[in-house]
């Protein structure tokens, strides 16, 4: 094994080809490891030094990536932390040939060891559960003498879909299927008449316009989301990763319509038969007595089933709405280590 270390984001350009097919065959697979996600995060935030770790084997095959970076942290000193740590990215890995976790690992945790001198402390956010990462490298780093502590950082509630609508909709608590399907047949009602209808961003819609609606509908919403817009590399980072997520047919962008005025959206990725909920807004002053959150939400999840997909996540956060849609808990766990005294 070799480990090339990259310092700036000619990184992401010179792995660019490569980066892609190894997702596909790693341990965790999902757009939040992605070449597109890495590039734009980082040029939105690039909150400290850049450190991406390229793992090859034999034939030069790329086998893993490290893509992380060192935050300089008045109370931890030197950090380093995933690409993507953490507000805006949900899932975060080491990115590692599925066939070749052992030498990837083994090779990771040497050279981690071998420069420790660059950083006081590793502070990786939102490991999903099933990682092997939460097991082979935490070993590695304990076998080195590192202290480690590994604990749950956040749920990620998830819906296994059913083969039809109907048969999610039974599984649903008796009072809250009731409520859905009322709701649904009002905006049924609605629809016939022509006045509340819903579509998905494609190529024939003005994705600049269609931005302008979820951002305004974003922090319409909740007067956190628009302080969280307010900060001008959010905005950034969502007007760069929605573009690139579309150009590679990743992006479904959802909008509930009254009288043709968007009311209410749904920002997901459909990625690796999963429907991923990164964000939504809604008008809730003029437009509530139409449910119209719950209403564009259950659409989407009727059109997942009706494509076949094979999950519903949610992702971060454990707002009751999730739950009384079908959401059970799957974990995202923070590793952090630094070396014993």
């Amino acid at each position: 094994m070799e480990v090339i270390a990259y310092r700036d984001a000619s990184a992401f350009d010179e792995l660019k080809d490569e980066w892609q097919v190894l997702v596909e065959h790693s341990c965790t697979n999902t757009i939040f490891s992605t070449w597109e996600w890495h590039k734009n995060w980082w040029h939105a935030y690039h909150p400290g030094d850049l450190w991406v770790l390229a793992i090859r084997g034999d034939g030069n095959r790329l086998l893993g990536i490290a893509s992380m970076f060192i935050e300089h942290n008045e109370t931890h000193g030197r950090t380093v932390r995933h690409v993507g740590c953490e507000d805006v990215t949900d899932y975060l890995d080491f990115i590692i040939d599925r066939d070749c976790t052992g030498p990837v690992y083994q090779a990771l945790v040497s050279y981690l060891v071998a420069h420790q001198d660059e950083y006081d402390l590793l502070n990786l956010c939102n490991v999903p559960e099933a990682s092997p990462s939460t097991q082979a490298f935490v070993d590695g780093l304990k076998a080195e003498n590192y202290d480690v502590t590994v604990s749950q950082q956040d749920v990620c509630p998830v819906i296994e879909l059913p083969e039809d609508f109907e048969t999610y909709l039974s599984n649903l608590d008796k009072k809250q299927r009731h409520e859905v399907r009322r709701k649904l047949r009002r905006a049924e009602g609605q629809r016939k008449m022509g006045s509340l209808d819903w579509y998905i961003v494609d190529e024939s819609h003005d994705l600049e316009v269609e931005m302008d609606h979820f951002l305004r509908l974003m922090a319409a919403s909740h007067p956190e989301k628009a302080g969280f817009l307010e900060e001008g590399s959010h905005v950034t980072f969502f007007k760069s990763i929605v573009p690139a997520a579309l150009a590679r047919g990743w992006l479904q962008l959802n909008f509930l319509t009254i009288n043709e005025t968007p009311v209410a959206t749904y920002l997901n990725f459909d990625y690796n038969d999963h429907i991923l909920v990164y964000n939504s807004g809604l008008d809730p002053e003029e437009y509530g007595q139409f449910s119209p959150g719950i209403v564009l939400l259950a659409y989407t999840i009727e059109h997942a089933i009706e494509v076949g997909r094979e999950l519903f996540d949610f992702l971060r956060g454990d707002e009751q709405y999730k739950y009384r849609m079908g959401g059970k808990d799957t974990t995202v766990l923070n590793i952090r280590a630094q070396r014993a005294n």
